[in-house]
């Protein structure tokens, strides 16, 4: 493991000690400075590095251990790791949970992601990834009754053709946005599962995006994806329209 020494980073006088630091580290991390299994100097030469006091500087090195960014060892000092997905996922679902409209919003990031995703899957995805794809698409034709599982089971399809794409920046974000994305899932089954023009129109659409991955055909691939949100949009729109239409009284 490599001590890191450091310099007295320039940065204006107008930040909070926190923000230094939070700086500091963020910075050094995309120079690659800082790597994971790096170990940081010892709190008093750190804190004189940064000109910032010592309980600022340890307030600010447990918010990174709580994004999973550090790993403090009493005794022997703090070490970078590796970003954790999940970790940063909470983080960011709490920042993004009180905005109005959220799922909605989020769909179109998924929109964004997945259909770049998958062109670059129809040019990378190993035959391993084409057939763990097959395996979510399968445990999705046999959830269509059941919104938890059949949730599930979509958002695994949608996560294995990103996984496919072979990026680790579009993983990344994927997965951060996750638990927002699960939730997104369930909720739309929910509101589609007992309409049978849905469930069918559903397995289609996976399946023209599967097999257009499997052609690697990226147009294809990613029409079909667009089409697929678009069209299960529209069938969910008709279908709240349906339930608060007034009936006719019979004559």
């Amino acid at each position: 493991m490599t001590k890191i020494d450091i310099k007295k980073p320039d940065l204006e006088e107008s930040q909070s000690g926190a923000a230094r630091v939070l700086t500091f580290f963020r910075d050094r991390l995309l120079t690659g400075e800082l790597k994971a299994g790096d170990r940081l100097l010892p709190e008093r030469e750190l804190a004189a590095a940064l000109d910032v006091s010592r309980p600022v500087l340890r307030e600010a090195l447990r918010s990174l251990a709580m994004l999973g960014l550090l790993d403090i060892q009493h005794g022997r000092g703090a070490f970078v790791r590796s970003a954790d997905a999940s970790v940063l996922g909470q983080a960011l679902t709490l920042c993004l949970a009180p905005e109005p409209n959220i799922l909605d919003d989020v769909l179109q990031a998924r929109i964004a992601i997945e259909c770049q995703a998958i062109r670059l899957a129809c040019e990378r995805a190993s035959e391993r990834d084409l057939q763990a794809i097959a395996v979510t698409l399968d445990t999705l034709v046999g959830s269509l009754d059941d919104p938890e599982r059949g949730g599930g089971a979509d958002y695994a399809f949608h996560l294995a053709i990103v996984r496919a794409s072979a990026s680790a920046s579009l993983m990344k974000i994927y997965e951060a946005i996750s638990p927002l994305l699960m939730r997104s899932h369930v909720e739309r089954r929910r509101d589609t599962f007992r309409e049978p023009a849905i469930t069918s129109g559903l397995v289609d659409a996976h399946r023209h995006v599967f097999l257009s991955l499997a052609n690697r055909d990226p147009d294809a691939a990613e029409r079909g994806l667009r089409d697929h949100f678009a069209i299960g949009d529209d069938l969910r729109r008709r279908n709240l329209i349906s339930a608060y239409q007034p009936r006719r009284k019979r004559s």
